[in-house]
């Protein structure tokens, strides 16, 4: 078992980050957009530029932590496509899924724009994951 090629996990990262960045900006602004700012509005919140600094760098922290995932579970699964899902699906369920139940539960956005986001979180996370691993190898 070799150790993990903490360069490669950066760079694979950085780009499944992109991926997610790039994702959540079309889905943030053009598919639930409306529907959040009409949210935030009734909780007498607004979002600002600021915040949206701090998503990106979250999104970027959130490819890394995707490939790293892939990186520390390739020595039992193996290289590819497969195991790059499997980091995927725990990286969805930690931190899409996990924080939605709590988020839907209190009911601060609507069910619909939650459904909407779940369903397009699970491809985006999934294809960052893929590309990162791409990038990943071995020393």
């Amino acid at each position: 078992m070799g150790k993990v090629n903490l360069g490669r996990v950066i760079l694979g990262g950085l780009l499944a980050g992109l991926i997610i960045n790039a994702s959540e900006f079309v889905l943030n602004t053009y598919v639930v957009g409306a529907d959040m700012d009409a949210a935030m509005k009734a909780m007498n919140k607004q979002m600002d530029n600021s915040m949206i600094g701090w998503f990106v760098i979250a999104g970027f922290a959130l490819g890394i932590l995707a490939v790293w995932l892939y990186a520390a579970i390739r020595p039992r699964f193996g290289p590819g496509v497969k195991t790059a899902v499997m980091a995927a699906l725990a990286v969805y369920f930690l931190s899409y899924v996990y924080p939605s139940v709590f988020v839907g539960a209190m009911q601060l956005f609507p069910g619909r724009v939650l459904i909407i986001s779940l369903c397009w979180g699970i491809v985006e996370i999934i294809v960052a994951s893929i590309a990162g691993a791409w990038l990943y190898t071995e020393r």
